[in-house]
């Protein structure tokens, strides 16, 4: 394992929150991903289930969480079900857990082997009254396979027609994007290594480097300090490539008086950081560069300003829009006629800003939450404005990652440089 260790105490607290909004004499059952071939007898890098992490923090393959809080035998109202360690098969893929080391990662005791498994789990459903399943509910999801969550659902209800099931996602998707004290300060370490790799990469940007360097540089800096790697696809875009939002091919050369746009994030004990800054390749922006840089970290100013309990991230965007407006009559992108005339469908502004402002984040970069509803004292939102301008070639976004509180919001990132003035700065000590 690349990265430290987290607190177990996160997923025990995780688990009791959960517990509590369960209904009385219900069980809870929670799968891993499937692990997914590619070509030949390849497979594609296993990814932990994240409502099972949150849970858990197992990151194992063919694990199992069941949640029976009313179970007339105390030790098994938590179970965590685990394959059971094979020799031959530890010699070509690497060593398992054993009991005492999933527990002290989980914080749960009783430990069964999944091969014996289905005995004791029908004993179990056959006191309960109610069965929770989980499903994959994130809003943004665009899934075409029929996953493990979605086929062990199935073949549930076929086994038990005559219980009731819920869905553990409602109750996944409040708890989730309200994070608690031990969540924020993993968050902060993904942070941390990801200033870490800014800084890097302030003394190594040069005219005539390549995106992929750059993108090398990053993964280096979060490897060598215990992150488990990147928590998205890097996104390395020079000159008007920044105007592509996912834009990851990341190998064109950068050249002088260019921009580039660089957002990336370090994952850390499941947790990920994102972060966004547009820096000039020779070191200085242009005058041009520099006006706009400065009405898009206005911008990201205003809109952190606006993020407090009580407001809700439909209408965080849209005040967000107005400011956007009157910014780019200032700087020459919008006339008042464009304004007047704009379709309120289709705002003007979004010629030049045409993606949403922020996004819940946490164990997934772009995590469970609501947008319609009032936002909450422990959620975690990036702010990432952005000026994409097609005529000019041109792109930037400033994103920071901020925690809200009761009496406001925190930025995660106040240490990061923020002002073109300090990146030039950092740019030309080097």
């Amino acid at each position: 394992m690349k990265q430290a260790t987290v607190n177990p105490g996160i997923f025990i607290e995780n688990r009791s929150r959960f517990v509590k909004k369960m209904d009385k004499n219900s069980i809870a059952i929670f799968n891993s991903n499937d692990e997914f071939p590619t070509n030949g007898d390849a497979l594609f890098p296993f990814k932990q289930n994240s409502d099972l992490y949150w849970l858990t923090g197992i990151t194992q393959e063919d694990t199992m969480l069941i949640l029976f809080p009313d179970s007339p035998d105390v030790k098994f109202r938590e179970v965590l079900v685990l394959v059971r360690p094979n020799e031959l098969k530890e010699k070509w893929d690497g060593k398992r857990l054993r009991r005492e080391e999933a527990t002290a990662i989980s914080g749960i005791s009783t430990i069964v082997w999944l091969d014996s498994i289905d005995a004791a789990l029908q004993t179990w459903i056959h006191l309960a009254d109610t069965i929770y399943l989980n499903s994959n509910e994130n809003d943004r999801k665009s899934n075409h396979v029929p996953t493990r969550d979605y086929r062990y659902a199935e073949e549930l209800r076929k086994k038990y027609p005559l219980h009731q099931f819920k869905r553990s996602a409602r109750i996944l998707k409040n708890l989730r994007s309200v994070k608690t004290a031990g969540e924020i300060d993993v968050m902060k370490e993904a942070i941390r290594i990801t200033e870490l790799a800014f800084r890097r990469l302030l003394g190594f940007v040069r005219p005539g480097i390549w995106e992929n360097e750059i993108e090398a540089e990053i993964y280096h800096e979060f490897i060598r300090n215990r992150s488990a790697g990147p928590g998205y696809t890097s996104i390395i875009a020079s000159g008007d490539r920044a105007r592509t939002l996912h834009y990851i091919a990341n190998n064109q050369q950068c050249l002088s008086g260019e921009l580039i746009l660089m957002d990336f994030g370090a994952e850390y004990g499941g947790y990920n950081a994102d972060l966004t800054r547009t820096i000039p390749v020779n070191g200085k922006f242009s005058k041009r560069q520099k006006q706009v840089y400065n009405a898009c970290l206005h911008l990201h100013n205003y809109a952190k300003s606006l993020l407090k309990p009580g407001i809700s991230i439909v209408d965080y965007t849209d005040k967000v829009g107005e400011e956007a407006t009157d910014q780019f009559i200032k700087i020459g992108l919008l006339k008042k006629s464009d304004v007047k005339n704009e379709d309120a469908e289709n705002r003007a502004y979004r010629k030049y800003l045409y993606h949403g402002i922020s996004h819940h984040l946490g164990i997934d970069v772009h995590d469970l939450g609501t947008r319609t509803e009032p936002i909450e004292a422990g959620m975690v939102f990036t702010v990432e404005p952005g000026i994409y301008i097609e005529e000019e070639q041109m792109g930037i976004r400033i994103e920071n990652n901020v925690w809200i509180t009761k009496k406001g919001n925190i930025d995660l990132m106040n240490n990061i440089p923020i002002t073109a003035e300090e990146i030039e700065s950092l740019m030309n000590s080097r």
